[in-house]
């Protein structure tokens, strides 16, 4: 399953090319250059010194700058951290970090992104493309979850980056889709959730089916597989004999979800047993199923 969407590159690189300064003065360093032919072999030339000054700071930004245009998404990130080596503290730096987290995230290089927005927002906080590196941090995580079949830690880990940008920037224009990933994402873990409860389910052990069930209903209740868990809490209650809460959770699926399939079976499945729904008030489903009506 692939959840890959890019950044609109050609807008922001667009905004990023405006962000040159005019060329800093060269900053000249004494560096020892070996001769053609490496000196220390065959009668060659002895080492010279040579004075080498340093690339403008604008010129390596503009390099950057070009290898993006060209795709070429490594020589661009080593050209933008070049840069950031090269001014040390000062607001090429910060460009330079920056724009090397973008170009590791269209490669793409998606670890090294992450890391290098964990190094833009431990620098650089209050900058006001911060917003923008909590996106792409995101989006790195994002753009790394699987199928439900396998591990899910990708998709936590883009729903909890998410969730600090929008509660950190409220108002940034990366929240609305940032809020749309984060729906994808709850899906994709409610999902894992019920992939698991029913291989537990399948093998009768009621108890840890139940448990996986209880999390997409506390955790994932606003996801499509709210109808289907409270379904197999259901069957699962039932099988067990605990039937107040068989009832209660057939109870709540018909009151949020009356016509649907689910609720249906529900109710045949109970009156197998002589049961009809019925919501008890003291059951932690009944709990659950108030939020419920609420959303």
């Amino acid at each position: 399953m692939s959840f890959f969407v890019s950044v609109r590159s050609s807008a922001w690189l667009a905004a990023a090319a405006a962000l040159a300064f005019s060329a800093a003065p060269a900053r000249a360093d004494i560096m020892d250059s070996l001769t053609s032919g490496f000196g220390l072999f065959g009668g060659g030339e002895k080492y010279k010194m040579e004075v080498t000054p340093d690339i403008p700071a604008d010129t390596l930004y503009n390099q950057g700058l070009a290898k993006l245009k060209s795709k070429d998404y490594e020589a661009a990130a080593k050209k933008f951290s070049e840069l950031e080596k090269s001014y040390p503290s000062s607001e090429w730096a910060r460009k330079g970090l920056l724009m090397t987290l973008h170009a590791q995230f269209e490669k793409p290089a998606y670890d090294d992104a992450v890391q290098s927005a964990q190094r833009y927002i431990g620098l650089y906080p209050n900058s006001a493309d911060t917003p923008y590196v909590y996106y792409i941090a995101g989006m790195s995580y994002y753009n790394q979850v699987p199928d439900v079949m396998r591990d899910q830690s990708s998709a936590e880990k883009a729903l909890q980056i998410f969730n600090e940008l929008i509660t950190k920037y409220p108002k940034s224009e990366y929240v609305a889709d940032a809020r749309y990933k984060m729906g994808v994402a709850r899906d994709q873990l409610a999902a894992k959730e019920m992939q698991v409860g029913r291989f537990y389910l399948n093998r009768k052990n009621y108890p840890a089916a139940i448990n996986r069930f209880h999390d997409v209903l506390g955790k994932y209740q606003t996801t499509r597989h709210t109808e289907e868990a409270l379904y197999r809490l259901t069957e699962a209650y039932l099988a067990m004999g605990v039937t107040n809460e068989a009832q209660t959770a057939a109870a709540i699926l018909g009151h949020n979800y009356p016509d649907s399939q689910w609720y249906k079976d529900a109710v045949a499945l109970l009156k197998t047993d002589g049961l009809a729904p019925h919501e008890y008030t003291d059951s932690w489903l009944s709990k659950i199923g108030k939020t419920l009506h609420a959303i």
